[in-house]
């Protein structure tokens, strides 16, 4: 019952760019796979190469690019191709890059499996390069690509420079569609800095301050002093503060300012808010401010969840606040709206997922029509929907109690601890808000699979055996709600202990809700489970039920008595 949405985004780059025709059947093919959305479509006329840009769930985008690369082998002719970037096949480059939820490794895992699929079925020689390289050497996507198409030849025939999937003579195919590289890396951000002043000089001079590569070490080390050689002739570089990142300095005639442009190219070693900090203390240093912040294409949804994290802990104030809200912290603070409206929906890769795939949801209803829709006689939302509602409401308020705590005056310095108990809220309530609809999801299997045909014995067989899954199902979602909706008492208990004495009742009403939550999903586990035909299955869900309802009856009874302690000192 995870609900963590796993992520990944393929930016595969076409050899061609003129023919828009050709272009858009690859594209097509790629928006055609379900859990797909394709996000941007880049020609570029001179290069003769598109750049695409495609998201989704890491099985449905492996496909999609799968499908685009065995369109393109088919349209484009590598033998009439010409343009000003390198280039080696039809699809030339094919990274897949982690956005959430999945990691690094598992996109390189990907990528290999990928590029020997494309070997395999369609024939299209892979190298694998960057983080789903089989050695060192061949990270480098340059070396991969050496001497581009025209070597082909002489590389599918020589020991240590064949592709690592694939390897066969270049024939009359091959020379069709070229090679391919495939390969995995980190998400890379490209965000420009604004600066209060015009001068490109400045604005590079601060580029280069951080920029990982630096600038060259010069003698008598001034400005325009001869740069510094090794004894191999190389300039000597002086490495800026930022490790993982690219930056130059421009001006902007837009916006009659100079930025400071930077390529972030590893989020988990320099993350979005410490670049910004650090361009900040290295433009002061000159005399120059930052006034925003201009991020160029999307973002996964962490960076700005991780700058709002970070700029609370500065300000010493509680994390434990909703996600909309820690991602307005990270607008504010990174100046965002600088040059133009900033809106998180249009650029956080995640909901642009969302807005696209969501369903109705009982938990986007207000109060009043959530309270009009339950009250109506269909079946669903029903007493587990509630229950998991109830649950959802301990959590909010207990970590209501923890923010109120956290920002009462005098109590600075347990800031940290009361963020933490937020935190904890925070996370119970999001997947008690999750069990809400999936409780209604599971009282709609249990319908569908009545709802099959039973004509013949087969069909019967098969509808019975539906009806089972479905019943377990149903059985087993309000259990998590049970469990979920117990991990409450835990925050309520220590809100009601060391939290703000003033809003202690509110602690009290939190446990109220839990304990209503845990009994009211334990009575549709019992439901549910009396319809199971493997009794062995729904003693033990049962048995486990009871067992919660007892020791949330025991909670609910310790923290109703620090409550009422508390009020009557």
């Amino acid at each position: 019952m995870d609900n963590i949405k796993r992520i990944i985004e393929c930016v595969p780059n076409f050899s061609e760019g003129r023919d828009l025709s050709v272009i858009r059947q690859i594209t097509d093919v790629i928006e055609n796979v379900d859990g797909v959305r394709l996000l941007d479509v880049d020609p570029g006329e001179a290069t003769n190469r598109t750049v695409v840009t495609f998201v989704g769930e890491p099985d449905a985008v492996v496909e999609a690019a799968f499908r685009s690369v065995k369109v393109a082998g088919e349209l484009i002719d590598m033998r009439q191709h010409h343009g000003a970037h390198p280039r080696m096949g039809a699809t030339d480059v094919l990274p897949l890059i982690p956005v959430a939820g999945v990691s690094l490794e598992e996109c390189a895992q990907m990528a290999r499996d990928l590029a020997k699929r494309i070997a395999k079925e369609l024939e299209i020689p892979c190298y694998c390069y960057e983080a789903a390289a089989f050695t060192d050497e061949r990270r480098n996507l340059a070396v991969c690509r050496e001497g581009e198409y025209e070597a082909l030849g002489d590389k599918l025939s020589t020991p240590g420079k064949q592709p690592d999937y694939g390897v066969r003579p270049f024939d009359e195919h091959m020379a069709r569609t070229g090679c391919t590289a495939v390969g995995a890396r980190d998400f890379l951000i490209a965000v420009n800095f604004n600066l209060n002043t015009t001068s490109t000089r400045r604005a590079n001079a601060i580029a280069f301050d951080v920029r990982e590569k630096g600038r060259p070490v010069r003698e008598g080390d001034s400005i325009i002093g001869k740069p510094k050689v090794d004894a191999e002739g190389n300039v000597i570089m002086k490495p800026g503060t930022l490790k993982c990142t690219k930056a130059i300095g421009w001006f902007i005639d837009e916006y009659k300012i100079a930025q400071v442009s930077m390529n972030i190219t590893n989020i988990n070693v320099t993350p979005l808010h410490k670049a910004f900090e650090e361009v900040c203390r290295c433009a002061q240093n000159r005399g120059v401010r930052v006034t925003g912040t201009e991020i160029v294409g999307l973002i996964p949804k962490r960076v700005l969840i991780e700058a709002g994290r970070y700029f609370l802990e500065k300000q010493n104030r509680s994390t434990g606040i909703p996600e909309e809200d820690i991602v307005l912290i990270a607008v504010k603070s990174l100046g965002l709206e600088d040059l133009k409206a900033f809106n998180p929906r249009e650029k956080v890769i995640e909901y642009l997922l969302e807005d696209v795939d969501k369903k109705p949801q009982l938990v986007d209803l207000s109060v009043k029509v959530f309270a009009h829709e339950t009250s109506r006689e269909s079946p669903a939302p029903g007493g587990g929907t509630i229950s998991a509602y109830m649950g959802a409401l301990g959590a909010a308020l207990g970590a209501m109690v923890a923010n109120l705590s956290s920002h009462k005056a005098g109590w600075d310095d347990r800031c940290g601890e009361f963020s933490m108990w937020a935190e904890k809220g925070q996370m119970l309530m999001a997947e008690l808000m999750h069990l809400v609809d999936e409780d209604t999801e599971a009282f709609n299997r249990i319908m569908d699979a009545f709802g099959m045909p039973k004509k013949t014995d087969e069909e019967k067989l098969l509808r019975a055996e539906a009806i089972q899954k479905a019943t377990l199902y149903a059985a087993e979602v309000p259990l998590h709600t049970m469990k979920a909706s117990y991990g409450v008492f835990e925050i309520c208990k220590a809100m009601a202990t060391t939290g703000n004495p003033n809003s202690v009742s509110d602690a009290g009403v939190g446990a109220l809700a839990a304990r209503a939550a845990v009994l009211g999903a334990g009575l549709n586990v019992k439901i549910n489970a009396a319809s199971l035909k493997d009794s062995a299955v729904a003693d033990h869900l049962i048995d486990e039920a009871n067992q919660l309802i007892e020791k949330a009856n025991a909670e609910e009874k310790e923290i109703l008595g620090i409550v009422e302690s508390v009020i009557n000192k």
